[in-house]
């Protein structure tokens, strides 16, 4: 029944489709700024949780805090890159509909055809310009593209390393001060203990609050890192 219906549904109009894709292209939009709102909101926990290991001397912990700042802030910037390209997206199919009156169909547009190519490269968009690709294909508006070279952009991976000058100004900026008075050799040493070896009541609760704040730490990273995926 479906099939039956789809097939009796009246083919849309060039400028109902650039609508519906224009459409669909604000709400890819309007994921991209929530995304950016949960990394943002994500990092004010990691800038507080840095914060706290620069008071307590553990420079080594605020490092490996501040490289998630470094890699979160890489992550924005490339979803508002990747919001800019979609908006582009939108701005040159609008330009299309005067065309498209006149001659009664979409015409190809090398622009949209080249900021779609270059979004299939983006892992947060890639799924969505798969779908939009297919259907503008079908629609004339860009030519089809070779399976191997989208294949290939969807498995490559940015992967960046974080420099030291990046992590170390990052961590200038949000303890600042704490960081700043603490000798550069400053490191937090793990307690180790023989075990046939007693603890002492004090020393037990340092062991204890250095694995509560690996475990927090762990598990800040982990937040982020599902934001930023």
């Amino acid at each position: 029944m479906e099939t039956v219906k789809a097939m009796l549904k009246p083919k849309p109009t060039p400028q109902q489709q650039l609508r519906e894709w224009q459409r669909r292209l604000k709400q890819e939009s309007r994921n991209i700024d929530r995304q950016v709102r949960d990394i943002q909101r994500e990092e004010k926990a990691v800038q507080k949780a840095i914060k706290e290991a620069a008071k307590r001397n553990d420079m080594t912990s605020a490092k490996a805090l501040a490289k998630e700042i470094v890699r979160s802030r890489r992550a924005v910037q490339r979803l508002y890159e990747n919001r800019a390209q979609l908006n582009s997206i939108s701005m040159h199919l609008g330009e299309s509909v005067a065309t498209a009156r006149a001659v009664g169909h979409l015409s190809k547009s090398t622009e949209v055809m080249k900021l779609v190519n270059g979004l299939m490269k983006a892992p947060e968009v890639a799924s969505t310009m798969q779908e939009f690709t297919k259907e503008m294909t079908k629609a004339g508006v860009i030519e089809e593209m070779v399976n191997d070279s989208v294949d290939s952009a969807l498995d490559s991976e940015d992967i960046e390393e974080e420099t030291e000058e990046e992590v170390d100004k990052v961590l200038s900026e949000i303890a600042g001060e704490t960081a700043a008075q603490l000798p550069a050799t400053t490191r937090r040493e793990k307690m180790k203990q023989p075990a046939h070896e007693e603890m002492k009541p004090g020393e037990q609760q340092a062991v204890a609050e250095g694995v509560d704040d690996e475990q927090e730490m762990e598990e800040i990273r982990a937040r982020l890192a599902n934001v930023r995926s």
